[in-house]
């Protein structure tokens, strides 16, 4: 009798996270980026304009950048956007302008601290910046050495570019800026 219970409590146990682990889930396909947001507005009409900039020079690969002005009826906004080809998919960031404002900052803080960071001579260390929508920019101190990254999408695999240092994603994201400021005086 006591064993028919265990297996009773155990088989229910079980069950019980299995429904919970369908609700995280469930939970976080319906997070929605801000370019989702913006641009997915039912019931009215929705143009997507692109100015292409420079590529961002990774060190495996090259990643294509633009803004992107989304206009949603009466309302518009910039996104910056990089895209990293893959062999098989892209990953595709779309960072909006006030967003794009706090990583330069943050961009800036980190090439601040990178220096102290790897004479502290760690045998890891992490040092990131995340936005809402869950770009990741920052680096990682291993062996003695930085390596600067910029995550694009916060799911799936192959969406991460490594960039030789702070400075080339500082001026990229800079001359980003300054696109969007210039289209906005258009």
């Amino acid at each position: 009798m006591k064993k028919i219970i265990f297996l009773t409590s155990a088989v229910l146990l079980l069950l019980s996270f299995q429904l919970k682990a369908q609700d995280v889930k469930k939970e976080a396909e319906n997070v929605k980026t801000k370019m989702e947001v913006f641009s997915s507005k039912t019931g009215v009409i929705t143009k997507f304009i692109d100015s292409k900039l420079p590529n961002l020079k990774a060190l495996y690969t090259n990643a294509e950048t633009r803004i992107r002005k989304v206009k949603s009826g009466n309302a518009e906004t910039y996104f910056y956007q990089i895209e990293k080809e893959s062999k098989y998919n892209s990953s595709t960031a779309s960072i909006e302008y006030s967003d794009l404002l706090e990583v330069i900052k943050a961009v800036k803080t980190l090439k601040a601290e990178v220096d102290a960071d790897i004479t502290s001579n760690p045998d890891y260390m992490e040092n990131k910046f995340t936005t809402v929508d869950g770009l990741q920019v920052g680096y990682y101190v291993s062996n003695g050495k930085a390596t600067w990254y910029i995550r694009l999408e916060k799911y799936g695999s192959d969406n991460t570019l490594f960039v030789a240092d702070g400075e080339t994603i500082d001026t990229a994201f800079t001359e980003a800026k300054n696109k969007i400021d210039e289209l906005k005086t258009k």
